[in-house]
């Protein structure tokens, strides 16, 4: 059956323009930002149809527990790549953190004020006098200060509300919070599912918009092994290429790394995150990052989050990876 998997994978190659052979396949692993979502399901179905073995990479997945922790493994060496919102890459890097983002996955940020669609949180001044679930040290949280910055909202009239992350959801369908912040590609979903209907007040559409997620290796892996960085960047590609195709069997092929996922929902958030690959900047290439989006997330991330750095966007990310 290996040998099987092997000859497939190399006449793959040929296919697709690679020179790989089985002898020279490396193992390569890539740290989630979270467990397994439709954020992630492109991965799990390049790696189903032999597109990163094809691209002569033996891939592991391995599940994160949140950005923060993903930028932390990664910079350590544990993790040949990682799956990271570009703040928590932009902020470890600023800090002396030998990262950088060689793909711009998501140029738009999923963030949102997510409510149940009867509460009327419309526009961003239907925030004023209403209840938001947070949790301690949400990035979300500082961020909608640029939201309400934006909009003219008085922020001091919206009433904070601190819970774990797990707790925000049931915080608003138990009506102890009329929203929360959290993504228009999670939280909006697990209302949903919950026999509710849901909306989303994204950050995207009302003046703080960022770049959502990135793909982060060590400096030092870009410097040694380029060849390596850009065969996992474009075999990543050509993964969101395959799903976007195929949405249904992508969804899948992540169902047999995790049964217990919800299918619908799985299949709902990745549709999500195909309208946030792109930005009015960067409309058409999967991972190409644009300058002014970039910019733009430092710019915000120094005046809302308390960044401090005076290098440029690329220090952060890189397109040379990115195919044509």
């Amino acid at each position: 059956m290996k040998t099987k998997r092997m000859i497939a994978a190399a006449a793959a190659a040929l296919m697709l323009g690679g020179a790989w052979t089985a002898e020279a396949a490396e193992e390569v692993s890539l740290r989630l930002n979270w467990y397994l979502g439709g954020l992630h399901v492109p991965f799990y179905y390049g790696k189903e149809q032999g597109i990163f073995e094809a691209e002569g990479i033996d891939l592991t997945i391995n599940e994160g527990r949140g950005s923060g922790n993903t930028t932390q493994v990664v910079a350590a060496g544990s993790d040949t790549f990682g799956m990271a919102d570009s703040s928590s890459l932009i902020t470890l890097a600023s800090k002396g953190g030998e990262i950088k983002s060689v793909m711009s996955m998501l140029n738009s940020t999923g963030f949102s004020v997510v409510s149940l669609a009867e509460t009327g949180i419309r526009e961003p001044k239907d925030l004023e006098g209403k209840s938001v679930a947070v949790s301690p040290g949400d990035p979300l949280a500082q961020l909608l200060e640029a939201v309400a910055k934006a909009n003219d909202v008085d922020i001091s009239t919206i009433n904070f509300i601190q819970v774990d992350p797990a707790a925000k959801v049931v915080s608003v369908l138990e009506g102890r919070a009329d929203a929360l912040l959290g993504g228009a590609d999670d939280q909006y979903f697990l209302i949903k599912y919950q026999g509710k209907e849901p909306h989303a007040l994204r950050y995207s559409e009302n003046g703080a918009n960022i770049v959502g997620m990135t793909i982060l290796t060590q400096t030092a892996l870009i410097a040694d092994n380029p060849d390596l960085v850009e065969r996992f960047v474009r075999a990543s590609v050509k993964s969101w290429e395959a799903a976007i195709e195929n949405p249904e069997a992508a969804v899948e092929a992540a169902l047999a790394a995790k049964p217990d996922l919800n299918t619908q929902s799985t299949l709902d958030q990745m549709m999500v995150d195909i309208e946030l690959l792109h930005s009015p900047a960067s409309p058409d290439r999967i991972g190409w990052g644009a300058e002014e989006d970039w910019a733009r997330t430092i710019d915000l991330l120094k005046t809302y989050r308390g960044l401090e750095t005076d290098q440029d966007w690329t220090a952060f990310h890189t397109n040379e990876f990115v195919p044509e």
